[in-house]
């Protein structure tokens, strides 16, 4: 991250360099992007892929599309085009983004992002949950109410109510909990809501690791595209792991299902879990480290 000011001076980016680390951001983002706009122009729906691009609101365009975030001068005549988009100027040496432009909304986003991320680190990772949000989403659902109507249960719709019944269902994600069933969500021994969410949110939890892709693109233009692409390959991984330890049976698909319904499946799910919160600590790390810049730069 490049600080302003007394802090240090902007960077200044030579074409040939920003220009390299834009055609690798686009070609990288364009592994997910292409192939969705593919299906998507076909019709075709994909319970795993789909959740990137429609649970999370950042278009395929906005993903491709290069920012070199704040305190960054692109130098030569190509960086012009930025002047294109809202928020860049002109300054001495190159195209910069208007740090000016970073007020209002972005920084109350800004704000409660700190707060939920700081929150969400200093605390230990929860690893009990076995993935059973998504089960008690369908709990004693009819079938054709079912999110994903097009794929069987691995074990029906008595077994899967069954599961939820046999075990303890212990989700504090509110943006999980809340696609519960309604006879599902008195099983939940947590009532997360919006405002209890700095109190509830765990670095265990895979929600709260793949929502580090929403605060990224919530805090865009005002993020280096490194970072927002890294938090959206973690969260695309993660996902993964989410529907594969579903009651859907994505076999079919290409994924083998994480038998929770089992002791091995549970330890499975676990050792994932914990390898998941290690590996969103740095990259939540440098949100929390992007954050407080931003709001420096706002006072």
């Amino acid at each position: 991250m490049v600080h302003h000011g007394n802090m240090s001076a902007p960077t200044v980016l030579p074409e040939s360099e920003w220009r390299a680390r834009e055609r690798a951001h686009t070609e990288r983002m364009r592994k997910w992007t292409i192939p969705h706009q593919e299906r998507r122009a076909r019709g075709e729906k994909h319970p795993v892929l789909d959740f990137l691009f429609t649970y999370y609101s950042h278009r395929p365009s906005y993903l491709e599309r290069w920012q070199p975030g704040p305190g960054v001068i692109l130098a030569g005549s190509a960086a012009r085009a930025f002047l294109d988009r809202q928020g860049y100027h002109e300054v001495p040496g190159g195209i910069a983004l208007d740090e000016r432009g970073f007020t209002g909304k972005r920084v109350r986003t800004a704000r409660f992002a700190l707060s939920l991320l700081e929150a969400t680190a200093a605390r230990s990772p929860r690893l009990s949950c076995f993935g059973l949000h998504e089960w008690a989403m369908v709990y004693r659902q009819p079938a054709e109410q079912l999110r994903h109507a097009q794929l069987p249960l691995r074990l029906g719709s008595a077994g899967t109510d069954q599961l939820v019944e046999s075990l303890d269902v212990r989700c504090g994600h509110y943006d999980a909990f809340r696609f519960f069933t309604d006879a599902a969500r008195p099983r939940n021994e947590l009532t997360p809501t919006r405002e209890t969410q700095l109190d509830l949110e765990q670095p265990g939890c895979l929600h709260a690791n793949m929502d580090l892709f929403k605060w990224a693109y919530k805090l865009d233009p005002f993020l280096p595209s490194e970072l927002l692409g890294d938090c959206f390959e973690l969260a695309a991984t993660i996902r993964e792991l989410d529907m594969r330890a579903s009651p859907y049976d994505l076999s079919g698909l290409g994924y083998p299902p994480v038998r929770i319904e089992t002791a091995e499946g549970r330890a499975e799910y676990a050792r994932a879990q914990a390898a998941f919160a290690r590996e969103s600590a740095p990259l939540r790390d440098r949100l929390i480290a992007h954050c407080h810049y931003l709001l420096s730069i706002a006072k």
